[in-house]
């Protein structure tokens, strides 16, 4: 159905959607190429929410070469009046004859609409090339839109025989400065970064993007079902926005963190703690598509055993710290090793010193 040359020119639409990596949240990460004649005459990416999509800014390059252009966007062009106007209108106006999109939108407001528009014009139109791909560059909007909760990673540094921190508590640093710098990507890419009380007690994180130049800086959110946050916390001295998951519903407990500039869920109990989907479906309401979870093994086990950990960050250092050093997850001991959860390694590699891990949770064993 796709020539190679198709194949060639999605790829270079898929390279345009990653420039958008991490400023575009919480819209998607969208690229796209105008060809005519065999030769690229346009170039767009979507650079942030509320500015231009995609398929404008490559119809801006064309200009009137745009007229009788293959249209290759990583996503179904857009139907509907957001902060901007429908995509579709716009390749309908400007005379392109044929639109291929790697996939279509899971966006309840487009699904399928942006296509109809385009053939009802009699745009030619087709879609599925290199959609494992796209998909994979938008893990968390796909998952916001089809499952109502963000894509959650988990990053975590430890030794070689899977610790993470001594039983002091001491950490710092298990893991290398390159893997230290490769996480603040992570972080960069989120919507929410999530911890626990547990952590914030500890460690007093300030849970920001520390890299050179500007940064969007994600939200911050802490499970902290007792509300034992304090109102000095480093986190809600920083720029953006923290939130706290709590039980406490008392407005005069609620008062002082308010007033530090924290925002307030109060959640509905799952066993005596934070119903974590419950938080999932907040996160996702408030546009939130990947959460980076920074966090200690207590709310690490909970999100694992509650299947709501999509992926795993695993920064390996070529170190030993022993069997009294805390593990990654707290979870209930096994009576069958059939209980155990399996993970699928989706990517392997050295940063600096350490191994970087990628890898995804298997549904467990019946």
């Amino acid at each position: 159905m796709f020539s190679a040359a198709d194949h060639a020119f999605m790829a270079e639409a898929l390279r345009l959607a990653e420039q958008g990596l991490y400023t575009t949240d919480p819209n998607p990460h969208v690229g796209c190429v105008l060809v005519k004649d065999g030769n690229i005459i346009g170039r767009g990416f979507h650079r942030r929410a509320g500015e231009a999509h995609a398929e404008v800014n490559a119809l801006k390059q064309a200009g009137d070469d745009a007229r009788g252009a293959t249209v290759y966007v990583t996503l179904e062009p857009c139907a509907h009046f957001g902060r901007t106007g429908p995509c579709a209108d716009a390749l309908v106006k400007a005379n392109v004859t044929r639109v291929i999109a790697a996939m279509a939108d899971p966006n309840p407001r487009v699904a399928g609409k942006g296509f109809e528009k385009l053939q009802a014009a009699g745009v030619e139109t087709a879609v599925g090339l290199l959609a494992t791909e796209t998909r994979a560059l938008n893990p968390g909007f796909v998952s916001r839109m089809t499952r109502g909760r963000p894509w959650v990673r988990s990053k975590l540094a430890v030794s070689l025989d899977g610790r993470t921190a001594l039983a002091s508590g001491t950490s710092k640093w298990i893991s290398g400065e390159a893997a230290r710098e490769d996480a603040q990507r992570w972080r960069a890419r989120s919507s929410a970064i999530l911890t626990g009380i547990g952590t914030l007690l500890a460690d007093d994180p300030a849970l920001t993007v520390r890299l050179p130049g500007e940064w969007r800086q994600p939200k911050r959110v802490v499970v902290d079902a007792q509300l034992r946050t304090p109102p000095d916390a480093r986190l809600l001295k920083q720029a953006g926005e923290t939130l706290i998951a709590t039980l406490v519903d008392d407005a005069g407990r609620q008062a002082a963190l308010a007033a530090a500039g924290a925002g307030i869920m109060v959640l509905p109990a799952a066993d005596g703690h934070v119903d974590l989907t419950a938080l999932m479906r907040q996160l996702a309401a408030s546009e939130c598509n990947e959460v980076l979870v920074e966090a200690g093994a207590v709310l690490n086990g909970a999100l694992l055993k509650a299947g709501l950990l999509d992926e795993l960050i695993l920064y390996m250092a070529p170190q030993i710290l022993g069997d009294t050093a805390r593990g990654m997850f707290s979870l209930p001991a096994l009576d069958r090793l059939q209980e155990r959860i399996e993970l699928q390694l989706t990517d392997v590699r050295r940063v600096g010193s350490d191994l970087r891990i990628l890898a995804v949770p298997q549904p467990r064993r019946s």
